[in-house]
């Protein structure tokens, strides 16, 4: 096991208050929000199970765990927030000057579309 590994390795969660693997290196059961979000679950209001540690950019640099069995499905939107999201996402691509839906979200700093500008 390399010093790298072994300074990243606590299973037990003595050294850093829960268990913590090295970079690839947790045991099935453990999950990632990204990864739970692919499987269609979601964290459910768990505490952070595990963690990764590992050195990179700016220092050692973390992610959190959940285990799989406390995890739900995620909650699907129902039709009205479909119908809010869509109405709020054409009010940011509309040009307050040209009142143009454009294919794109109007920034903020200019407050208008980029024609316009």
């Amino acid at each position: 096991m390399a010093r790298i590994r072994a300074a990243f390795h606590d299973p037990d969660g003595a050294r850093y208050g829960i268990p913590t693997f090295w970079w690839r290196g947790a045991p099935s059961g453990y999950a990632t929000r990204r990864q739970l979000r692919e499987r269609g679950l979601c964290p459910g209001g768990q505490p952070v199970a595990a963690q990764i540690l590992w050195r990179g950019v700016g220092g050692v640099r973390a992610a959190y765990l959940y285990r799989l069995d406390l995890a739900r499905p995620k909650r699907t939107p129902s039709a009205a927030q479909l119908r809010a999201l869509d109405k709020a996402m054409t009010a940011r691509r509309t040009c307050s000057t040209c009142r143009t839906v454009r294919p794109y979200c109007i920034p903020r700093s200019l407050g208008e579309c980029l024609e316009c500008a």
